[in-house]
């Protein structure tokens, strides 16, 4: 299935609603570019209760930001952050060498020489599991950590941020931001609405000009844009006439926000020909590179949540070793890059980067036609990179078996991740969410509802 395709009504799992990407003209009609996205002048998320205050944390409040690199379609762990040479041809394949890294007794993939220079920066969680093969319910999973097949549409990590997070942010850009494409598996914002659904940018970051929907007309110059702007205002004589109008007032306010972001500021943190050629060859001149980079832009300006959907995603059912030899050096490039200049701007210790799939790859090769050197779903065990915003760098949490087929000690499932990740960005896991029913929900699932969970990942969280 085309992972920009939304699936089918009969492909989505109960509990679970269909998510469309939202474009320029959805944005405008929830108020997206209104008082910094979907915020009212207060700070308040349209449509939502004031925030709870959150319960004492385990781990002190670091991040400040969340980079979230989806591998979409979901990445072989064994070829790339968990690799077992000793395990052999049927296991390997054409991936027999393990590097070592900058951190003793640390070992990546042949494929990723620049994150292993990076290792002292970031933490893999090799016994990442919740046995669960199914594109939609696994990323549901990965991304909410409840239970997909739950009576309530839980929404993703990004909109918990972009809730919590929205009355102190007085940025320009909303809270919540995907580069480029939404990936279409489940609703993002879950039953919390619209109002919530990320901005996706669309267009590529590699091109000559990276073309925001909503902020970047196509084919329309700045100047015709300033033109036209001129115009309308000289027209509106009814809102001359009506200047004490409160309720034109705020209409105008929004105007002026909308046409700061399509003109002004806002708009600059998405203009890559401001960095240096020599800053963005370092990043690859290629999509995913310079995802990272206007990621990077993102954190300067305050976003709390950015997603970078991997670009062609990692579903290598068939074509496996050739995908992978094409798109690892990408992503090898574009993440250890993304961690360096974090750090060398003195932004890694309060921006958490985190990447991983809905799930790894079958360890042992599919030799078998029409397959032909595949490897299939596999949620049995994998790994997730964490990095930043409290994470410790150089470590390895939990191991797989020698096979890379079961996790051998210290499970971590979504529940422990996410719990993690939301600890660190002084979010309370326990924190009711407004259900439009009012339904009883809460950021979290607890020990209760069934969730396991091996704990949070206190071993590195500083």
């Amino acid at each position: 299935m085309n992972p920009l395709t939304p699936p089918a009504f009969s492909q989505v799992p109960l509990g679970m609603s269909l998510s469309l990407p939202m474009t320029r003209r959805d944005a405008l009609r929830v108020g997206l570019f209104s008082t910094a996205g979907m915020l009212f002048a207060d700070g308040s998320v349209m449509g939502a209760p004031a925030p709870v205050a959150p319960a004492a944390s385990p781990v002190k409040a670091r991040a400040r930001s969340v980079i979230q690199i989806f591998l979409w379609g979901g990445m072989s762990h064994i070829d790339t952050w968990d690799p077992k040479p000793e395990a052999g041809y049927d296991y390997m394949g054409e991936f027999a060498k393990a590097i070592p890294t900058n951190v003793d007794g640390i070992r990546v993939g042949e494929l990723f020489p620049n994150l292993a220079k990076q290792a002292d920066k970031y933490a893999l969680i090799r016994s990442m599991t919740h046995r669960n093969n199914g594109h939609e319910t696994a990323a549901y999973l990965m991304q909410t950590a409840h239970a997909p097949g739950e009576r309530l549409a839980y929404p993703s990590v990004g909109a918990v941020f972009s809730l919590f997070k929205s009355p102190t942010y007085k940025g320009m850009i909303p809270p919540y931001v995907v580069l480029t494409q939404p990936q279409g598996r489940f609703s993002e914002e879950g039953f919390l609405g619209p109002k919530l659904k990320p901005f996706a940018t669309g267009g590529d970051p590699n091109a000559p000009r990276f073309e925001v929907e909503g902020v970047v007309s196509r084919g329309v110059t700045d100047a015709r844009q300033k033109a036209r702007r001129e115009l309308l205002q000289k027209m509106d004589t009814m809102g001359a006439a009506m200047a004490a109008s409160p309720q034109l007032r705020a209409s105008e306010e929004a105007k002026r926000q909308a046409y700061d972001l399509i003109l002004g500021e806002g708009r600059e943190y998405f203009d890559l020909s401001k960095e240096k050629p020599a800053l963005r060859d370092r990043y690859g001149r290629h999509t995913f590179g310079q995802d990272c980079l206007a990621a990077r832009r993102l954190v300067e300006a305050g976003v709390p949540y950015i997603v970078i959907n991997y670009p062609g995603g990692w579903d290598t059912h068939s074509n496996h070793f050739a995908t992978m030899r094409r798109q690892c050096p990408q992503l090898d490039q574009g993440l250890a890059a993304l961690l360096q200049d974090l750090q060398e701007r003195g932004l890694l210790e309060t921006t958490i980067v985190w990447c991983c799939g809905e799930f790894g790859r079958g360890p042992k090769v599919d030799w078998q036609p029409p397959w032909n050197g595949g490897r299939n779903h596999y949620g049995n065990v994998f790994t997730a990179l964490v990095a930043g915003g409290g994470f410790k760098g150089g470590q390895i949490v939990g191991e797989s078996d020698k096979r890379a087929e079961e996790v051998k000690n210290r499970p971590v499932y979504p529940v422990d991740l996410l719990g993690s990740i939301y600890a660190l960005g002084g979010i309370d896991a326990s924190a009711k969410l407004p259900h439009p029913m009012g339904a009883e929900a809460h950021v979290l699932p607890a020990a209760s509802e069934g969730a396991k969970s091996g704990g949070l990942l206190k071993e590195i969280m500083a």
